[in-house]
């Protein structure tokens, strides 16, 4: 290995005693390939455990935790018991390359499309659409569901403990339930779930309490919550950077073992609510890192990309596209064979790269999305 990357390749202890064999990560990334049943597919666990081999953890694709949650076809689902052994298989697959295992869960609200849930009832903070043409308006969530959808999260973290899992990723990112919650944009509410700053972080911090809640009565041994946030919005009114600066202060009380930030550019600055021309990323490192370890992600493709991303003193870097477009490249760099690294998808190596029809098929059909796809 080319000494410069072995800030790399170093390990790193949460503050719960787990420890990783070195800072990078897979990040959570939908594959659409999962049965309608919401058990995973063969093809998929072959896709986790192609790449699970060099990173020091797997942030799998988000978990529905409601049968109304569910965002994306092709999701596997975690929200009833006999999905356990489903589970399971996939924790084990990673786990057996030597990777730790986080399951990210989620509620997709009103980005879900509705022939995906029951009686095409979709539901959010308020009956607020999303922006685009045709988004469906959304059924503004009773007291009585709020409550039970934080339940939900609790149930799922607990079949997580249980099929294996060192942990969970909560996902109040990309413009998902969580976040609805908390946007001024899609909650509107007037109760105690909505209205001022304080108010719209209500549901997501009871989600926060119920995981570690659970985390505590169940898991026998040491086990990892982490939360994905997204830090700013585009819309108006939406959240913006100040917002978020609340939003990871109070996360920061929650004893949580990292946060994630949801981004497409490691180097995006803030559009607004802060007078700071430095990265997103680095002024949350500022804020919060102190308190919780950060992770950072976002069009990272070579090893001195990762070498720059860490040098800003966050301690962990997820990649997501990259990893699907060369699985080796932990392994690659490790061995001092970083030139070798592969940074624009193939197309004719579907099978060679292990990855699912569904996932090919997305890819190779949306421009723009991944390098090398025109």
């Amino acid at each position: 290995m080319n000494i410069k990357y072995g800030p790399l390749f170093e390990g790193f202890s949460f503050s719960n005693g787990i420890q990783l064999k070195n800072r990078i990560v897979m990040a959570p990334m939908t594959n659409f390939s999962s049965n309608p049943d919401g058990t995973v597919t063969e093809a998929e666990v072959k896709y986790y455990a192609r790449r699970a081999g060099g990173v020091g953890m797997v942030i799998t694709a988000c978990t529905y935790v409601t049968r109304n949650g569910m965002g994306f076809h092709g999701e596997f689902g975690g929200d009833t018991d006999s999905l356990i052994p489903s589970l399971r298989q996939l924790a084990s697959a990673i786990k057996e390359q030597g990777a730790k295992a986080i399951l990210q869960i989620f509620h997709g609200g009103r980005q879900v499309p509705p022939e995906l849930v029951p009686n095409g009832d979709v539901v959010s903070a308020s009956a607020v659409p999303a922006e685009g043409a045709g988004k469906p308006i959304p059924r503004e969530l009773s007291e009585k569901e709020i409550e039970s959808i934080i339940h939900d999260f609790g149930e799922t973290t607990r079949r997580a403990i249980e099929a294996g899992y060192d942990g969970v990723e909560i996902h109040g990112a990309n413009g998902y339930l969580l976040q609805q919650f908390f946007s001024p944009n899609s909650n509107r509410r007037e109760d105690r779930w909505g209205g001022s700053l304080e108010k719209r972080l209500a549901f997501p911090m009871a989600v926060v309490d119920e995981v570690t809640r659970v985390v505590e009565a169940h898991a026998k041994e040491p086990f990892i919550v982490g939360y994905r946030f997204s830090p700013e919005e585009p819309e108006t009114p939406g959240i913006t950077m100040a917002d978020t600066l609340v939003l990871i202060d109070a996360l920061a009380e929650k004893n949580l073992n990292y946060l994630h930030v949801s981004l497409q550019d490691f180097w995006s600055t803030p559009r607004r609510g802060v007078e700071d021309t430095r990265s997103r990323i680095e002024i949350i490192q500022e804020r919060v890192g102190n308190r919780v370890p950060v992770i950072g992600v976002g069009s990272i493709y070579t090893a001195d990309d990762s070498l720059k991303a860490i040098q800003t003193g966050v301690p962990l870097i997820a990649l997501a596209r990259e990893l699907i477009i060369d699985p080796d490249w932990v392994q690659k760099v490790e061995q001092g064979r970083e030139d070798e690294i592969v940074t624009k998808i193939d197309k004719n190596k579907q099978a060679e790269l292990v990855l699912p029809d569904p996932l090919w098929q997305a890819i190779i059909n949306s421009p723009g999305w991944f390098p090398g796809v025109e």
